[in-house]
């Protein structure tokens, strides 16, 4: 039963510079995702983060706006959030899948997203993964884009004399 399994949560990261998120919510349990956004937002608060919040119709569109806001603004990073209840048609396979496929591509393409979208059988489960006292499946979405925010801030410091690029004291007689 997942509810008694135990699991390792890295420590939130430090930031030197403000770190600018954007929380796009998909609100069509609106209890669900305002749970799951106090999960969000608290986490954010504790390392110091500003959030913006933005709704969207439904989990399809979360990926698109943060494609759009990737491309025309200048966020550090990205919270999905939503819920996806299995109903009786094949549509919650499409929209759980289509979604999450789209979250990974835009993190493979270097965007620092934290995946909150849940794929649930019922809301009883929803109601359990999104309470911030309980799984707060909100914060740790949070938690997981502050993570890559802080690992593409290391990874994309200065570097010097490593690889085929000369350090500038090479140059120097």
């Amino acid at each position: 039963m997942a509810s008694l399994e135990s699991h390792y949560t890295l420590p939130l990261p430090e930031f030197d510079k403000p770190v600018k998120l954007l929380v796009v919510v998909a609100p069509y349990y609106r209890e669900i995702a305002d749970q799951m956004l106090a999960g969000a937002r608290a986490t954010a608060a504790a390392c110091g983060a500003d959030v913006e919040v933005i709704e969207v119709p439904g989990a399809l569109e979360v990926p698109t706006a943060i494609a759009m806001a990737e491309r025309q603004s200048n966020y550090d990073g990205y919270v999905a959030l939503g819920c996806v209840i299995r109903g009786e048609t094949t549509h919650y396979d499409t929209v759980c899948n289509d979604s999450s496929r789209a979250i990974s591509l835009l993190g493979l393409q270097g965007a620092c997203i934290g995946n909150g979208i849940l794929t649930v059988e019922d809301m009883d489960q929803a109601e359990v993964r999104a309470n911030p006292d309980k799984q707060n499946k909100g914060g740790g979405a949070a938690a997981a884009a502050l993570h890559l925010i802080a690992l593409s801030r290391r990874w994309s410091s200065k570097r010097t004399g490593i690889g085929f690029r000369p350090s500038e004291d090479s140059f120097r007689a």
